[in-house]
């Protein structure tokens, strides 16, 4: 039965121009969700008066899990009595993001049965976010999610749901297998994904070349960015290719890049590999010409942060390379986390 929504003059500009509107969305949900009507007529209302009406009213989650449930509720329940509890699931995604589309249509069944129906895909941390539920739903809604193959991710002070670029699955630039890591550190790290015992949240990404498609080195705590040890490989006619095709490699390639480890004369580009920082910029401009090397594995940065008042801190080097496709590697990047983990703040601050 269709739901008559609220006038939201102030949301009906957000539709207008080029761009998705997320007010668009909400509307349409809210023909059939009343939880969805009534997060339009607070929300106009938050943009009427200049205030968020959400507040957080303690802890909720399910049953032996600390994390992947954000409480929110409404501070006008009177007024919006359907968004009074709206509360934040988020589900642990498959590495890289991939999904069938019978899969994607059993979510959204579970989650129009149970909440608003209002999802993002995916949130920033990475994870399915399912938006928008009240208490009594929590465990019907993460009983179905483990029927149907699903965890819940993290929230709060833990290690949040790992993630990772597409890698080789159709990236002919990864260097080492990120749906395989991510899938592996997501297995061994359940209790600290699920039972907060940190200081702080803890983000592990994992990009399988140096274009870092998941922005793991401004966003995680450990960044697992794949690099190689060996030369770029070099098509010299297809350096030529390009020079016929109009591209100033002098200006565009030679030029822009950092370690200026480059040399083009107007007929041979050279590069200098033990100064190379491996940072694709060349391989992205040609393609054709260049390739990554073949002794492949990854670097592990730590340290980043994206903050909103001051600017982005960028991760900084931690080990200079690994093969994290090989398990006794993989379990000795394992063992240093365990060791971070297990470092007091205060330690770690005097370090």
């Amino acid at each position: 039965m269709a739901n008559d929504l609220p006038k939201t003059p102030m949301l009906d500009e957000l539709e207008k121009g080029p761009w998705p509107s997320f007010v668009k969305e909400i509307k349409l949900a809210a023909k059939t969700s009343p939880m969805s009507a009534d997060l339009l007529g607070q929300l106009e209302t938050s943009y009427a008066e200049k205030i968020g009406h959400w507040k957080h009213g303690g802890i909720v989650g399910v049953m032996g899990y600390g994390g992947g449930v954000i409480g929110r509720y409404s501070d006008l329940p009177d007024k919006f009595p359907n968004v009074s509890h709206f509360h934040t699931i988020r589900v642990n995604q498959p590495s890289g993001w991939f999904y069938t589309s019978a899969t994607l249509r059993t979510l959204c069944d579970i989650w129009d049965r149970h909440g608003s129906g209002l999802t993002n895909m995916h949130g920033s941390t990475g994870d399915i976010v399912f938006l928008g539920t009240v208490t009594d739903e929590l465990e019907p809604v993460f009983e179905e999610l483990t029927k149907n193959g699903f965890d819940l991710g993290g929230s709060g002070s833990d290690v949040r749901t790992p993630s990772c670029c597409v890698g080789p699955a159709r990236c002919e630039y990864a260097c080492y297998d990120t749906l395989k890591v991510c899938y592996d550190v997501t297995q061994k790290y359940q209790d600290e994904l699920h039972r907060p015992a940190f200081p702080y949240k803890w983000k592990f990404k994992f990009a399988g070349c140096a274009n870092d498609c998941v922005a793991a080195k401004a966003r995680a705590d450990i960044s697992v960015i794949g690099t190689w040890r060996d030369a770029i490989r070099m098509d010299q006619a297809g350096v030529a290719e390009y020079v016929k095709g109009g591209l100033n490699i002098a200006r565009d390639v030679v030029g822009n890049c950092p370690s200026k480890c480059m040399e083009w004369d107007g007929s041979k580009l050279t590069i200098d590999d033990e100064n190379c920082r491996k940072c694709m910029h060349c391989i992205n401009v040609m393609p054709k010409a260049l390739r990554i090397g073949t002794d492949t594995g990854a670097v592990v940065l730590i340290g980043s942060k994206a903050p909103i008042v001051e600017g982005a801190l960028l991760s900084s080097v931690l080990i200079p390379f690994i093969n994290m496709n090989d398990e006794e590697e993989f379990n000795d990047f394992c063992e240093v986390m365990e060791e971070i983990m297990a470092t007091a703040p205060s330690e770690i601050s005097q370090q």
